[in-house]
């Protein structure tokens, strides 16, 4: 694919297996389809005890879709980063469609971090998470977790494993096993929000 990214394209991608990153150079938008495929199975998720305790004191607060440009934003806030300004208005061209989402996490009413991702039907496909206070990321997938399997949803995709998400439970699957996954959640009669 050779195109600029709009909300038809990226849904196309996502239901067919691919996402987009810009190229280094030239910002232009290329798509990947890796294989094997990270995700994490949402019964898999791994509390560690100090994550645990994190939750239970109750010092954030959680939301979803109140500052998808804020999460995005902060996403992209990082010395080296893909999230390109293309990248951002994409999404949240996507976010106002009602495909893109974000977890938010507060520290009273400071975002100390969150994530973003893309779903269809069963399937959410995560795109970048950030933190500016300790555990404030971890704490938006937990959510994000927990959402998912109040939802009724199925599929987690992660993109890239790296030893910080496999601590957190994420495994790959190769390309077969993740068309599988991916085409029973992308049927599922089920969505991210109402």
């Amino acid at each position: 694919m050779n195109a600029r990214l709009n909300h038809r394209l990226l849904l196309h991608a996502y239901a067919n297996g691919y996402f987009p990153m810009p190229d280094p150079d030239t910002g232009e938008p290329l798509w990947y389809r890796p294989d094997p495929r990270a995700i994490l199975p949402l019964d898999s998720f791994h509390t560690s005890r100090s994550l645990e305790k994190t939750i239970k004191r109750g010092k954030f607060r959680t939301t979803i879709n109140k500052d998808f440009s804020g999460v995005i934003h902060g996403c992209a806030a990082r010395p080296e980063t893909w999230i390109n300004e293309e990248f951002i208005a994409a999404y949240c061209d996507l976010h106002a469609k009602g495909h893109a989402h974000s977890v938010e996490v507060w520290l009273g009413d400071e975002l100390a971090g969150g994530l973003y991702g893309v779903s269809i039907g069963g399937a959410f496909f995560a795109e970048s998470k950030f933190h500016r206070i300790t555990d404030a990321s971890k704490v938006a997938l937990h959510y994000l977790v927990q959402h998912m399997v109040t939802r009724g949803m199925s599929l987690l995709e992660v993109q890239f494993v790296t030893p910080h998400l496999a601590r957190l439970g994420v495994v790959t699957v190769p390309e077969k096993k993740y068309e599988s996954l991916l085409q029973k959640a992308l049927v599922q009669k089920t969505s991210f929000t109402d």
